[in-house]
């Protein structure tokens, strides 16, 4: 490797949790491109808002919150919400000068106590105690990591029995364009989060019928949820984290708001929801008991895990299957900071994460060398 190039900081990712570090690195002193790089595999600015089906309109974002040091302001409700998120992204990107690289896919992070011949930005060697981040646009070396992929790239698709002879189609939300595609279709919507009952209520003017099946019966959410309720539920992630757990959502512990368009559902029957089904047929699903259900489409609204493939090398997962997190901090590598991650995968979380990762390492690479190395080890 002698093409390395040396960087205080590399942040993978430019979703909100990405921009709101790079914004704290630069407000801290960090100067980008000499001091910290951003890498991005998506096409263009946006994070995964660029890739919501045109149907989310704005207005029907749930608790988007802006980016540090620039508010989101007159954007009209009834435009996509891909193109306003991304628009703003962009106009931030630009506003701070972040310089984010893309498209630029992350293969893995591993780490090097010595990289023989590694000539980096300055000309010296790959000093040890770094990591090495190994891109389609080169390698860097790099004193700390914050990553902040988020989880759009690891959409979640349970196994059932009979998925392979089911001979309609199948289909994530990740996949999911909007409702005119399943005109007269017989859908079936699997899962219980927000984004299951988003489809719902679309589909419903559209499709020939809907059937919504959860794993457990839905919890709605009634009256104003203030910010007392908002920390109880993201301690409740934030333990399972501390545990080395596989993070749950936050929706998962708040349960969803009990809006007008969900009082509407409820009323017309369209949010009926049905147990999980058993297995799939040719032609639909079926319960133990012997129900069926006719399907053309089977949606999988079921969730997305983290995306952190790519930080196998470094071997921080617990043996519960996740990852330990103090803070935003990584457990097994105090190099590595994990934001948008577990109790700060929200909008609001991202914020407060990017400035409570960007202080740690501030303060991590105030020590000397010697002894980062030692905490890394």
């Amino acid at each position: 490797m002698n093409d390395i190039r040396e960087v205080e900081v590399v942040v993978i990712g430019a979703g909100q949790a990405g921009l709101s570090s790079a914004y704290h690195l630069r407000r801290t002193g960090f100067v980008p491109e000499r001091d910290f790089v951003v890498l991005d595999h998506s096409p263009g600015p946006g994070g995964a808002w660029q890739f919501r089906w045109p149907s989310l309109t704005y207005g029907k974002v749930h608790g988007m919150h802006a980016l540090p040091g620039m508010e989101l302001e007159g954007a009209d409700a009834e435009r996509p919400s891909s193109e306003v998120i991304s628009e703003y992204f962009e106009r931030y990107e630009r506003t701070f000068d972040l310089r984010v690289r893309r498209p630029v896919g992350v293969r893995a992070v591993r780490s090097a106590s010595v990289t023989a011949g590694a000539v980096g930005r300055q000309g010296g060697s790959a000093a040890g105690g770094r990591l090495l981040v190994e891109t389609s646009d080169g390698t860097w070396a790099a004193k700390a990591l914050i990553n902040a992929t988020g989880t759009w790239d690891r959409p979640f698709w349970p196994r059932y029995p009979g998925q392979e002879t089911f001979r309609g189609r199948q289909l994530h939300t990740a996949q999911y364009a909007g409702p005119e595609a399943f005109a007269g279709l017989r859908v079936v919507v699997v899962g219980g989060g927000a984004s299951g009952t988003q489809h719902l209520l679309e589909l419903a003017s559209y499709a020939a019928d809907t059937t919504w099946v959860t794993r457990r019966p839905p919890v709605f959410r009634e009256g104003p949820f203030d910010e007392s309720a908002g920390r109880a539920a993201v301690a409740l992630v934030e333990e399972r984290v501390r545990q080395g757990l596989p993070p749950k959502s936050v929706v998962s512990v708040t349960g969803l708001p009990l809006n007008d368009a969900i009082r509407r559902g409820l009323a017309d029957g369209v949010l009926d929801r049905l147990p999980m089904f058993d297995r799939l047929t040719p032609d639909g699903v079926e319960w133990n008991d012997g129900r069926h259900v006719s399907a053309d489409v089977v949606l999988w609204a079921t969730g997305f895990r983290p995306a952190v493939d790519h930080l196998t090398p470094l071997r921080l997962r617990e043996p519960g299957g996740g990852i330990r997190v103090e803070g935003t901090r990584a457990v097994a590598d105090p190099r590595v900071h994990l934001v948008g991650y577990g109790p700060s995968a929200s909008t609001i979380g991202a914020n407060r994460a990017g400035r409570a990762a960007v202080r740690d390492i501030a303060r991590l690479l105030a020590q000397p060398e010697g002894e980062r190395g030692a905490a890394a080890a």
